[in-house]
């Protein structure tokens, strides 16, 4: 297990605070983020312990990178645009957030002779494939803004490691799932259900599962595109603990990564779970129709974890298995305890 100086860029985010949580026990860590996702609460036990520090400050001020940068040993860079579907309202957000950012964080590198990065990316890279994609397999190119931020990034690190002698691993995920999430499908839903189980009528706390008849429409979920959809689903543990496995056994200049397992759960199952999990269990699902849930959308994708095994790594989580215990995590945070099912 490598010790050292870490600095995390996102690091108050779903997955940066999941990672701060491990690295703490590894050495120093300073946390940057400008908090517009992350969350302090999330941080809170580190950083009132003195573990860690936080400073916040935005990916695009270079400046403020170079300054806070200097004197780290390793640089993990998750910040990007959280949620996909964004892009297709605001066509720069994933350029700014994404490619913009990765090359501030490089280039703050570069200034401060930071050796090493671990850059998250996605396996959106790969694009609408119906493959199962390995790291090699650049076949098709991204179909989404997002997706186009992340293998631009990837470049621009290949290109800072080629001329400027730094060593990088860069990790395709999965769509990584677990508490704390900020977005994602499972969120969506039950904050759909939550927003129907707090309307005049709705079934109360004492007795979630009545339908009381005053209740002014049958509950229903929505959900964009036909069901069909099956990605890949990564527990967020299972996502750290493979990032830091990497970090400690990976020896090239440039390391490309998958991080995800190897099978997939549809997007019906995602729905089913959420609906059981919440306050209104006969709720129906609605689906608005077509194979993909929005512009850029991939709808079925796999991806190979063989590389990480030869590094001695698999995960621990089936997708099905994330999916299941992310729903349960995440209905805990959307509703009281005490209304869960």
């Amino acid at each position: 297990m490598s010790s050292g100086r870490y600095f995390v860029v996102g690091g108050a985010g779903f997955i940066g605070s999941h990672l701060v949580d491990r690295l703490v026990e590894r050495g120093s860590v300073t946390i940057y983020d400008n908090l517009s996702v992350g969350k302090r609460e999330f941080l809170h036990a580190h950083t009132s312990s003195g573990k860690a520090t936080i400073v916040v400050a935005d990916a695009l001020d270079l400046d403020a990178l170079v300054e806070h940068m200097r004197g780290h040993d390793v640089v993990f860079h998750l910040a990007a645009n959280p949620e996909a579907r964004w892009g297709l309202e605001r066509t720069r957000l994933d350029l700014e957030q994404g490619t913009i950012a990765t090359y501030n964080v490089l280039e703050a590198m570069r200034c401060t002779a930071t050796p090493k990065l671990v850059l998250c990316s996605s396996g959106t890279v790969y694009g609408d494939s119906t493959r199962v994609c390995a790291e090699e397999d650049l076949g098709a190119l991204p179909i989404s803004l997002y997706g186009a931020s992340k293998l631009a990034s990837e470049a621009l690190v290949s290109a800072y490691v080629h001329c400027f002698g730094l060593q990088a691993l860069i990790y395709r995920f999965g769509n990584v799932v677990g508490p704390r999430g900020t977005h994602g499908a499972a969120l969506d839903f039950l904050r759909k259900l939550r927003a129907q189980w707090a309307q005049p009528g709705a079934p109360s706390a004492a007795q979630p599962g009545d339908r009381p008849a005053a209740q002014p429409a049958a509950p229903e979920l929505e959900v964009l595109g036909d069901g069909h959809q099956a990605k890949p689903y990564l527990f967020v543990t299972d996502c750290v603990a493979g990032m830091l496995h990497g970090l400690d056994h990976a020896e090239g200049a440039i390391n490309v990564l998958n991080l995800a397992p190897p099978d997939t759960t549809p997007v019906s199952r995602i729905a089913e779970l959420c609906i059981a999990a919440s306050p209104l269990p006969h709720a129906r699902i609605r689906y608005t129709g077509g194979e993909r849930g929005w512009p850029g959308d991939v709808p079925r994708s796999r991806m190979s974890p063989e590389r990480m095994a030869a590094l001695g790594f698999r995960v621990h989580h089936s997708s099905d298995e994330a999916v299941a215990l992310a729903v349960a995590a995440l209905a805990r945070e959307v509703f009281a305890p005490d209304v869960v099912v």
